[in-house]
């Protein structure tokens, strides 16, 4: 009997429901800005509202920031910057981010349930994840924090000011980490923006800022929509912007600045092209496939949405890959046993649609898993095209959501080819056993982050950015603190 039979016979297998509670989350009802280490409500006492994804109930209504409140924020941070923290010596800093990682990782289930709630990724994500990464940040950037004459930037860096930083709604409390923790070990102050979508876990750790002690002043959150985000750009006393999300909207940022000493790292879009050699272990490369394009619905700017794979096998591969893909469960974020949870917005939902719908147009084979969607929230089944010609939109352009395009090849300059053949350069992963094979393709791979035998693997001590349209600048590791250090 084949294994397909097999599985027909047994049907797919039944889990009961293990939700995890979502009071543990104890949100408040409404929060304000968090500046001069305290909560205070924006000048022109406008809120808005953020939601479930997952059911589009409100969780919270959070403030929205005007210009004034920027400069509010930004005044706060210079002086703290100016008075206390610029002056601190690293042995003292780095008390302060141990304490905060401490902080995380006491709180840790209470992150996990509050990202999940407003981001709508499967909970056993957040806490598997997410929460230990960010804690696992701020760990790292406090060992650096009295080291920094040995990080290999020259005797006695100084830290660059105040900094602004503007981060995206697929990892939100991740990415504070990632921009706050080096930033802070460097002895800057910092104004926080985070996505309008997702800004609760970024409250909530204000909340921890405050029981670490941190002193008023030196990091600073504003919530709001875009807007917020460029009076934040456009602050002359900014002394550095960190912008991750999307390709367009760091071209502006990057225009904006284009002309002021303002120092400017992204962190933006990705097309990564995840390239299966024939004498890859099939079954280690499936399982690296889905982890690759549906690992937090596809909502990563590194996802492997690209699928080439060598003629040879591409038949195997793509009928083992749908049948793994009808064994992913879509539903509730807060069931441990869902793999893929909601979409994070009806504006999102809606540009995923439309280009699945114009892969199909234009001519690819489209395979959408076999999951009933509930009736409530933002949702989207896992799916696969086949026979994807380069010029498709969905090869090109990036669909951020579990979209999957599969793609041939037959020689290693041809996998090459197709791989660089984008405007990104953020991510690939090669799957081969031999090595001299995989580091060959390695080094002719334009990308700022290459996998072997493995996707979607992070570490604070590596660092991680792009090249091309997918930005400028790394995040992670000793090369982390660099965008933070006057060298």
């Amino acid at each position: 009997m084949t294994d397909d039979a097999l599985t027909s016979d047994l049907g797919a297998l039944a889990y009961d429901p293990a939700p995890e509670s979502s009071s543990i989350a104890r949100l408040r009802e409404s929060y304000g800005l968090f500046i001069d280490g305290d909560f205070s409500a924006p000048e022109s006492h406008e809120q808005f509202a953020t939601l479930n994804p997952a059911t589009e109930e409100v969780l919270a209504t959070v403030a929205q920031a005007g210009a004034r409140d920027v400069d509010r924020a930004v005044a706060s941070a210079r002086r703290a910057y100016d008075r206390t923290w610029s002056k601190t010596s690293g042995a003292e800093r780095a008390k302060y981010l141990f304490r905060i990682a401490r902080l995380i990782q006491e709180r840790s289930r209470e992150l996990a349930v509050v990202e999940t709630l407003d981001n709508g990724k499967p909970i056993r994500e957040s806490r598997d994840v997410d929460v230990p990464l960010a804690a696992a940040y701020f760990f790292y950037y406090a060992g650096w924090a009295d080291k920094l004459d040995y990080a290999g930037f020259g005797a006695n860096p100084a830290p660059v000011g105040v900094a602004g930083q503007i981060i995206p709604w697929n990892f939100p409390l991740l990415m504070a980490a990632w921009k706050l923790a080096p930033a802070l070990a460097a002895g800057n102050t910092c104004v926080l923006k985070p996505a309008e979508t997702t800004p609760l876990t970024a409250l909530v750790l204000a909340e921890i800022l405050q029981q670490a002690g941190l002193p008023e002043g030196v990091v600073n959150i504003v919530t709001g929509d875009g807007a917020t985000g460029e009076a934040l750009v456009a602050h002359e006393g900014v002394d550095k912007i960190a912008f991750t999300g999307s390709t367009e909207v760091g071209r502006l940022i990057q225009e904006r600045l284009a002309a002021t000493p303002t120092r400017l790292t992204l962190e933006l879009g990705g097309k990564g092209a995840n390239i299966v050699f024939e004498d890859a272990p099939i079954d280690e490369v499936i399982e690296g496939i889905i982890d690759g394009i549906f690992f937090n619905q596809g909502h990563v700017c590194c996802a492997g949405s690209r699928l080439l794979v060598q003629e040879s096998v591409a038949d195997e591969v793509l009928r083992r890959l749908l049948r793994r893909v009808d064994q992913l469960r879509v539903g509730d974020p807060l069931d441990k046993n869902t793999d893929v949870g909601a979409i994070n917005s009806a504006a999102q939902l809606a540009r995923i649609t439309e280009l699945a719908d114009a892969g199909e147009r234009e001519g690819a084979v489209r395979y959408t898993g076999a999951c009933a969607l509930p009736d409530r929230g933002y949702w989207f089944a896992p799916t696969v095209f086949a026979d994807v010609a380069q010029s498709h939109r969905i090869a090109r352009e990036e669909i951020f959501g579990p979209v999957l395009s599969v793609l041939t090849f037959r020689t290693p300059e041809e996998a090459v080819a197709k791989a660089n053949n984008s405007n990104y350069g953020l991510a690939c992963g090669v799957w081969s056993e031999k090595g001299s094979r995989t580091l060959w393709v390695a080094q002719r791979l334009r990308a700022g982050v290459i996998w072997a035998n493995t996707y979607n693997k992070f570490d604070p001590t590596s660092p991680f950015g792009g090249v091309r349209e997918s930005g400028f600048g790394r995040e992670g590791g000793r090369h982390g603190l660099e965008a933070y250090l006057n060298v």
